[in-house]
């Protein structure tokens, strides 16, 4: 006989549950995901999507997907974007959608130095359909069977709706940048059961890095009288989500129009959860037409193993075109250093 399917923890419907976000390998391609300040941060219009399908060699699958849009408005100093957000998991078929509205001002410091402050305003939804899940009382060890009835008093669908408020501010010149962000800010209740209490735990984030450049290279565009642009960037993105901790660092080379970068993620520090996760190898490409497309593996290093999960694959498409006044679209100098993945 086939392995009893997975039996689905009873604690999943405790009076408290705590849940995590979902994440990006390419966060920095994410960037309405990581922190509302960066709407409007390319001084374009700037339209995006990313796919991530995680931990594929499982039995159950983990996947996950974003969309934006964003917009600088130059007159008023301020940025604009929709986001969507999805993930589902096949178990329980768990789906969570998301759909935000993302504000940004820009503040100008000094000549080279800027402050942006943003919000974003969410509606989230999570379905999940309970009608195949197996409990304890219903296995018979002995004969190895599983009972019809669980005798939980529990419909199959489950369907919870509420508002999520995240928060985030970002300084940058043109060599580097640092930005913070709080997310769940009013930690939402997230359970499918009546009067039940499960707190969505604020996600709080520290990230910035470096930009150096590596000198024009030896491709001309004669149709534009512009030459390679070659340059090295460093990261590294902090996150604390009760009572987890997480450390993501890594490099990305970009040689136009490419971009080669590795990725470190995990806590090396030892403390009372372990957390060596994966890392990360990514390669993209830059069009000078606006179209920039980027694919990045988890080499998983934690003691779930590579050949266990399968890793997990990632990809982000993104296109900024220039829109509005023609005197202000070419008004580029603000635009943030950052990583392109």
């Amino acid at each position: 006989m086939k392995k009893l399917c997975l039996i689905i923890i009873i604690g999943l419907f405790g009076l408290k549950v705590q849940g995590q976000d979902f994440q990006y390998s390419q966060f920095y391609a994410a960037p309405l995901f990581l922190n509302p300040a960066f709407a409007g941060a390319s001084d374009l219009t700037r339209v995006g999507m990313n796919y991530r399908n995680q931990w594929p060699g499982l039995d159950h699958s983990f996947n996950k997907y974003s969309a934006y849009i964003d917009h600088y408005m130059y007159d008023i100093n301020s940025g604009i974007g929709v986001i969507f957000n999805g993930s589902m998991e096949s178990q329980s078929r768990l789906n969570y959608n998301e759909v935000g509205l993302l504000y940004s001002y820009r503040l100008k410091l000094g000549n080279d130095s800027f402050l942006r402050v943003g919000g974003q305003a969410s509606f989230v939804s999570r379905d999940a359909y309970f009608g195949d899940l197996i409990f304890g009382n219903q296995l018979d060890i002995i004969s190895g069977t599983i009972g019809v009835d669980s005798g939980e008093a529990l419909p199959d669908d489950y369907r919870h709706r509420y508002a999520d408020f995240n928060f985030g501010m970002l300084y940058h010149t043109q060599t580097f940048w640092v930005g913070v962000s709080g997310h769940h800010l009013t930690q939402p209740n997230v359970s499918f059961i009546d009067d039940g209490i499960s707190k969505l735990p604020m996600k709080l984030s520290m990230h910035g890095g470096l930009k150096i450049d590596l000198g024009e290279g030896l491709i001309n565009n004669y149709f534009n009288n512009s030459r390679q642009e070659r340059a090295a960037f460093l990261a590294v993105n902090y996150k604390h989500q009760d009572p987890f901790n997480q450390l993501d660092i890594g490099t990305q080379i970009f040689i136009q129009p490419l971009v080669f970068g590795v990725w470190y993620r995990g806590f090396p520090v030892k403390y009372a959860l372990p957390n060596n996760e994966s890392i990360i190898a990514l390669l993209g490409i830059t069009l000078e037409s606006g179209l920039d497309i980027g694919y990045s593996y988890d080499f998983t290093i934690s003691k779930m193993a590579l050949r266990n999960s399968g890793g997990a694959h990632e990809i982000s498409i993104r296109y900024s075109f220039l829109f509005g006044d023609p005197n202000q679209r070419n008004r580029r100098s603000t635009i943030i250093p950052c990583m392109r993945y």
